[in-house]
């Protein structure tokens, strides 16, 4: 996956069209990822303990990769990222749009 933990992403189909959130976690072996206020799922929790009062918690469900893009903060623009191997022979991520490095 070319998409990391802590990238900014910019969702691209779907309900949630248009939305920018960070990456909270990468699901590889699905091609999936879970960004942050993108995507929300209501769960209705039971009490556990006798006294406990039942609650609704709201979490981030994932999304295909294939439906965010990755977002350049400095010039608000998405992009597609391409790997180029640098001169020490090690491997970055570049936003093909900016050229900027991701790492």
């Amino acid at each position: 996956m070319r998409i990391r933990k802590g990238d900014t992403v910019q969702v691209i189909t779907g309900k949630d069209k248009g939305k920018t959130g960070e990456v909270l976690r990468t699901l590889p072996a699905e091609n999936r990822v879970v960004v942050q206020g993108v995507n929300l799922r209501t769960r209705h929790v039971k009490p556990q303990q006798e006294g406990e009062s039942g609650r609704i918690v709201t979490e981030e469900a994932s999304l295909h990769a294939s439906n965010v893009m990755l977002f350049s903060t400095s010039k608000n623009v998405v992009s597609r990222v391409e790997i180029v191997v640098a001169d020490d022979g090690s491997k970055k991520r570049r936003l093909k749009k900016t050229g900027e490095l991701l790492d």
